[in-house]
């Protein structure tokens, strides 16, 4: 089976173009406002407008309150959420959307704890510690901690870029990758060639090269 690929943090309605053209799967659009690839809504919309058929959008909150959330959902055709600060299930729930959750790996951290508290979620998302920023830092965590939990979809991320994601695919298998610092020329700013090399190196770590 093939590894999905999401591509997080779009701004542009240019960069959405660039990730259907490269035939990724997803698109994440961070409505975070602390975050240097925040969009708003209009900004959202536009973006939305500019994709073909047949590309998902993830809507990513970061400790959101529920008016928040539902002010997107309002205005915004998002297929899936993604709530990536230290939410318990109750604030991810009741939407009317599919969510996954993002684990942070800590050191001493208990993922598979983390996911039996998300009993509701779609899946899983693994990414690098960083409280501060709540991913984008362009941070890679040790690869060997991803637990070997399949009941759920997991999502692989953190610090990964066109030269070792090969490795990363072949190594955890995940069922998706996500990324959004490693295909960029500048916070928020995709550059296309670098999201067609990802690309390709999901292509060969899916095919064990």
């Amino acid at each position: 089976m093939r590894t999905r690929v999401k591509i997080c943090g779009i701004t542009r309605q240019e960069d959405g173009q660039a990730v259907a053209n490269a035939g990724a799967d997803a698109i994440g659009l961070v409505f975070y406002e602390k975050s240097s690839r925040h969009v708003e809504i209009r900004q959202a919309q536009e973006i939305c407008r500019s994709l073909p058929p047949l590309v998902s959008v993830v809507a990513l909150f970061v400790n959101a309150d529920r008016d928040q959330v539902s002010k997107v959902l309002a205005a915004v055709p998002v297929d899936l959420l993604q709530f990536h600060g230290t939410e318990a299930a109750a604030a991810c729930e009741g939407f009317g959307r599919p969510y996954i959750k993002a684990i942070a790996m800590k050191p001493d951290g208990h993922p598979l704890e983390e996911m039996k508290a998300h009993p509701a979620a779609s899946g899983f998302l693994l990414d690098a510690w960083q409280p501060d920023t709540h991913g984008g830092g362009g941070v890679v965590f040790d690869w060997n901690e991803v637990p070997a939990y399949r009941e759920r979809p997991l999502i692989l991320a953190g610090g990964l870029t066109p030269d070792n994601v090969t490795q990363a695919v072949a190594q955890t298998r995940p069922f998706a990758v996500d990324v959004s610092s490693g295909v960029e020329i500048d916070k928020g700013i995709k550059s296309a060639e670098m999201i067609e090399a990802f690309i390709r190196g999901v292509q060969r770590g899916d095919a064990g090269q």
